[in-house]
């Protein structure tokens, strides 16, 4: 199928699953103070509210490329929209934790299902290279771009309407796609496929839910033998995981593509991004609130330009890449900005204006864009052609593990630096809940006298501030470190090209 108008249609109406997917990963952010005074759960219950939805997605992105190659990718995309659509609508009138997070781990299975076929049939439709690097740019900008949007939506949303509305806006857009897909997107699917691996499936699903329960764990409670026991479990499953690969006549992955020096720093540099982006976006809508005294509105509307960051940063590493400017370059550079970026917010104190928060901000998304649109394109030009679906599910997985990884590891330390704080400078007497959190804090200090309140909110701020920047210096060092490895095992490939 020639890059005709019909593609460009159909790309248009791809771009609405990428740009929901993530924005849901990410719309609960602002959310998460409205849902704990609605529903009042647990702060067990509160946590798995927020991070359900991508724990399971990170879980199956691999099996539904899978499947996706087996019964046809507009199938599964189409099946897929039913799904999200469905999950969106039982997620919105929840009116119990426990059924909000039942909602949003079928709301996780819809979204593995859109995510991997989105990708997978854009290589389909362009052929030409520069018009598919131009299709899997756009697709970049409204993927990472959603989980950028996703606070900016929620907070308008929030200001106007009750908090099942952040979900029902999925409906009308999955309806677009189920009316347009089949008269825009041709069916695709891997011919030489005759089975589905089972077997690889189910370990590939164990093997990551237990990786990211085991970070929520450590993170929560610390290296206790539950956790030992999660990542047994992983490291099991993972491994049995990869001997079925090996031996089954039609795997889920290829596992010959991670030989290719340019498809594993592709996807780790596309974890990294994606690790950076969630990793700073969990903490950056509570630093705006509790640390600037905004909204939720007004933090969404801060949050703007980072949108805009990421949309400059995929166009110019698009633009770039079309003048033959090596993947390694654009990547490596990207991966610079962003930890230029992480290094500017650690600079920060409390007293620092929000507007130099929101520029480091908008720094680290810029890098962010770039890495992505040239690694997501890397990704799939890297494997053949009938292993489409697998890649895209590679890719996909990188992005929500990341994601994961990032608000493990970055909210456990910004946590502990909090706690740290707080304990060498609160008052004594101060209540444990505000101790915890800075939203323990504030409920701390609507008890208290207006001279006692106001030095807790400061101390708070204080060590909430200190919690982000420790995070983004950490962040910052660790990207530059990454950096290497990554540019050098892309230069490999550049090499091996010239020569050839």
């Amino acid at each position: 199928m020639q890059a005709s108008t019909r593609a460009w249609w159909g790309l248009a109406v791809l771009l609405l699953p990428a740009l929901l997917t993530s924005m849901d990963l990410s719309i609960l952010f602002v959310a998460g103070p409205t849902l704990a005074e609605e529903l009042a759960p647990t702060s067990s219950q509160w946590l798995w509210m927020m991070d359900i939805y991508g724990f399971v997605m990170a879980g199956l992105l691999v099996t539904m490329g899978g499947l996706g190659d087996l019964i046809g990718r507009r199938r599964l995309l189409l099946a897929g929209a039913l799904l999200f659509g469905a999950a969106s609508a039982l997620t919105a009138w929840a009116n119990t934790p426990e059924m909000l997070i039942l909602a949003r781990a079928l709301l996780g299975i819809g979204g593995a299902t859109l995510a991997p076929s989105t990708l997978s049939l854009i290589r389909g439709m362009f052929t030409d290279e520069a018009k598919r690097r131009t299709a899997v740019g756009a697709w970049t900008v409204a993927f990472t771009g959603g989980s950028v949007a996703g606070p900016i939506v929620g907070g308008v949303l929030l200001e106007h309407f009750w908090w099942g509305s952040i979900f029902l806006i999925n409906i009308p857009v999955m309806a677009v796609l189920l009316v347009a897909a089949p008269f825009l997107i041709e069916e695709s699917r891997n011919p030489e496929r005759a089975a589905f691996d089972l077997p690889g499936a189910a370990a590939s699903l164990v093997a990551v839910l237990a990786l990211v329960f085991t970070m929520k764990q450590v993170a929560e409670h610390g290296p206790d033998r539950t956790a030992a026991l999660a990542a047994l479990l992983g490291l099991a499953a993972g491994t049995a995981f990869v001997i079925r690969q090996r031996r089954a006549a039609y795997p889920l992955i290829d596992l010959g593509l991670f030989r290719r020096p340019a498809f594993s720093a592709a996807v780790g540099a596309n974890t990294v991004a994606a690790l950076a982006a969630a990793g700073l976006g969990v903490l950056a809508f509570t630093f705006m609130q509790s640390v600037h005294g905004l909204t939720p509105l007004e933090a969404a509307l801060h949050a703007l330009p980072t949108f805009a960051g990421t949309f400059a940063g995929a166009l110019l590493a698009t633009v770039l890449g079309a003048t033959r400017l090596p993947p390694a370059a654009l990547i490596a550079s990207g991966l610079l900005v962003a930890a230029t970026g992480f290094a500017s917010i650690a600079t920060l104190d409390a007293g620092t204006g929000v507007w130099a928060f929101v520029g480091a901000y908008t720094l680290l998304t810029f890098g962010i864009g770039a890495i992505g649109t040239t690694a997501n394109s890397l990704i799939l030009t890297t494997a053949p052609p009938e292993r489409a679906g697998v890649a895209a599910g590679v890719s996909e997985t990188s992005n929500e593990l990341g994601a994961a990884l990032g608000i493990a590891v970055l909210g456990t330390i910004a946590n502990a630096a909090y706690h740290s704080d707080m304990a060498a400078n609160a008052p004594a007497g101060t209540e444990p809940s505000a101790m915890d959190t800075v939203a323990g804090a504030a409920a701390a200090a609507e008890q208290m006298p207006a001279d006692a309140a106001a030095h807790l909110l400061a101390v708070a701020a204080a060590a909430y501030t200190e919690g982000t920047t420790t995070a983004a210096l950490l962040s910052a060092t660790t990207i530059a470190l990454v950096t290497i490895p990554i540019t050098l095992a892309l230069r490999t490939r550049t090499r091996t090209r010239t020569r050839t």
